[in-house]
C-alpha cells in the first residue's frame, strides 16, 4: 500500500515560480487529504554517497534530486512529484499497488511521476546504481546518464518492456504515457485522454537557467554517446566479416 504523502525536491534555495505554487495547487486540490514534503538540503543528507556530493557541490540541483526522490520513496513511501507536474484527477485509485510508473514516451520510463510502498526492492535497486557511480568521472567530466535510462533498466531487469503498454509484474504496474505524460516534450502537443491524471509540463524551472540547459544537453550528449558505441560495434562486425 502507497501511503498518502507527496514528495518533491528543491535544492539550490532559487526563489519559487509561480507555474510551482499553482501545479502545488493542484496537488492539495485532488489530494487533500495527503501530506506535502519538500525535500532539500535541510532533510536531505548531501553527502549520502559520492554522486549525490559531487552533483551537489558542483551546483547540479537536478541530479542531487534524481537520487533524493528515489531515497525518499524507498525509505518513507509514497508519490514523487517534479514541480512541473499538474494534477487533473486524485490518485487515490493507485495507492493499491506496490509501485506505479508511467511511460514518458514509447521507450522510456518518466521519473516527474513516481510512486512506491515503503522499502519497495525496485527503489533499493535503483538507488544502487547511485551508490555504485560517481557523478565526476576520471576525466573530470560529468556522468550525464540520465535518470529515466537508469529506471528503464532497473524495470527491465523486473522483466518490463519498454513499450509503453500497461504492465503488472508482482504490483509493480507501468501505465502508458496518457496517465500522467501525455504533454509531448519536444513538440510541445497535448495528446490527453479519459486516463489522464497528471500533466507534465516539462518547465523545469525549480533549477536555474543553466541547469535546465544542462538536463537537455544530457539527453542529447547520451544519446550521441550511444550512436557512435552502435555504429562502432556495427563497424568492428562487418570489419570481422570481411577476414
Amino acid at each position: 500500500m502507497i501511503p498518502k504523502i507527496i514528495h518533491y525536491c528543491w535544492f539550490g534555495g532559487n526563489p519559487k515560480p509561480k507555474l510551482m505554487r499553482k501545479c502545488i495547487k493542484s496537488w492539495q486540490k485532488y489530494c487533500p487529504d495527503y501530506e506535502i514534503k519538500e525535500w532539500n538540503e535541510s532533510n536531505f543528507d548531501v553527502h549520502f554517497n559520492t554522486y549525490v556530493e559531487e552533483a551537489y557541490n558542483a551546483k547540479k540541483w537536478a541530479f542531487v534530486s534524481d537520487v533524493a526522490r528515489i531515497y525518499a520513496l524507498y525509505n518513507e513511501g509514497g508519490i514523487y512529484l517534479d514541480t512541473d507536474v499538474k494534477l487533473i484527477k486524485p490518485l487515490d485509485k493507485y495507492l493499491k499497488y506496490n509501485a506505479v510508473f508511467g511511460f514518458e514516451d514509447s521507450s522510456r520510463i518518466m521519473t516527474a511521476l513516481m510512486m512506491g510502498s515503503e522499502k519497495e526492492p525496485v527503489y533499493a535497486e535503483i538507488l544502487s546504481y547511485y551508490d555504485d557511480n560517481r557523478f565526476i568521472l576520471e576525466d573530470g567530466s560529468f556522468n550525464l546518464t540520465p535518470n529515466p535510462v537508469i529506471i528503464s533498466d532497473a524495470l527491465k531487469k523486473q522483466g518490463f518492456f519498454m513499450n509503453n503498454s500497461r504492465q503488472e509484474i508482482d504490483s509493480i504496474v507501468i501505465f502508458p504515457r496518457d496517465y500522467f505524460s501525455p504533454k509531448d516534450n519536444i513538440t510541445g502537443e497535448l495528446n490527453k485522454t479519459s486516463n489522464t491524471a497528471a500533466i507534465h509540463l516539462f518547465d523545469a524551472s525549480w533549477t536555474d537557467t543553466k541547469n535546465i540547459n544542462h538536463r537537455k544537453k544530457r539527453w542529447r550528449a547520451y544519446k550521441k554517446e550511444r550512436i557512435i558505441g552502435k555504429t562502432k560495434a556495427f563497424i568492428r562486425k562487418i570489419a570481422f566479416f570481411k577476414r
